[in-house]
């Protein structure tokens, strides 16, 4: 099995899972948005789902209030802007100012910031150039997937330097992590995010007020999608995705974000009614093969 060691193989199971579900999640905000939620709301309401679905497991493990110094609990503040709040507004924000395709690709850019970062910032984690080369066509496929046969990539500056602000929280939020993941339990960690990016969220919402009504949450279809997105994409993806990190580290764990644009032309084939063409099943090709053959090296 090589680099994929058994003892490794059901942390890369769980990753390429995570990175699915949370390639559906382009679909399932979307399906909130057009009912006519703000995208801060429903990164609010996913957090504060996951969090009270988290919080009896962190309380039966008797997971620590506080962490043991101010550093580390500052840390998770990071953490949770970084992985939580600001990493959303930098994303959602940027659908505002430029389009969806520019944002699915730049987003898409992230691996190879996390490893230009971990080589910079890290010791213990030197990226071999091949590797470099594997995730670039990667990234290949993913503009192939995003784009499916359109010839042009219009630049809007902000909304595509909004975007690169958000691969760039992500980035910090892996680091972060790693720093953090071998002093203290997933569950502690992941409750800390989610509980410090909804607080760190809630002063946008004085500069625009909450508009979601009960009514509105009260919709099959809302309902549905609020539930998927705060217990399957947060409260068990964050904790997937933390674990795995723990034991793939994160240059290795941000390769599957790949798999994400992937996961969203799928699913929006019945959801949004687009279209998987020959394109597309040629740019996830190229994805998964250099993702295989990054990993290897």
């Amino acid at each position: 099995m090589g680099r994929f060691a058994k003892s490794n193989f059901w942390y890369h199971l769980m990753a390429a899972a995570v990175g699915v579900v949370w390639g559906v999640t382009f679909v399932s905000s979307k399906v909130l948005i057009n009912a006519g939620m703000q995208p801060a709301e429903i990164m609010t309401l996913r957090f504060i789902l996951a969090y009270l679905c988290l919080l009896p497991f962190s309380l039966a493990q008797k997971d620590r209030l506080l962490a043991t110094s101010l550093k580390d609990e500052l840390l998770l503040i990071l953490l949770g802007i970084s992985g939580g709040s600001l990493y959303f507004l930098f994303e959602n924000s940027a659908l505002v100012y430029t389009q969806a395709s520019n944002v699915s690709i730049l987003i898409a850019t992230t691996p190879l910031w996390t490893m230009l970062a971990s080589t910079i910032f890290t010791k213990d984690l030197k990226v071999k150039p091949q590797a470099a080369v594997f995730s670039l066509i990667s990234l290949a496929g993913v503009v192939i997937v995003v784009l499916n046969g359109q010839t042009q990539l219009h630049l809007h500056p902000l909304g595509d330097l909004l975007t690169l602000g958000a691969a760039f929280t992500w980035v910090l939020y892996s680091l972060i992590l790693k720093v953090l993941d071998t002093k203290y339990s997933v569950s502690f960690i992941t409750r800390k995010v989610f509980f410090y990016g909804i607080i760190t969220m809630l002063p946008y919402f004085l500069i625009k007020p909450w508009g979601t009504t009960w009514a509105m949450l009260g919709q099959t279809p809302v309902l549905l999608n609020l539930v998927f997105l705060g217990i399957v994409a947060s409260f068990l993806g964050y904790i997937g995705w933390n674990a795995a990190q723990a034991k793939l580290g994160p240059v290795k764990m941000n390769l599957y974000l790949y798999i994400n644009p992937i996961a969203t032309a799928i699913v929006a084939v019945p959801v949004l009614g687009e279209h998987f063409t020959w394109i597309t099943a040629l740019g996830t090709i190229l994805i998964l093969g250099g993702m295989y053959f990054a990993m290897k090296e």
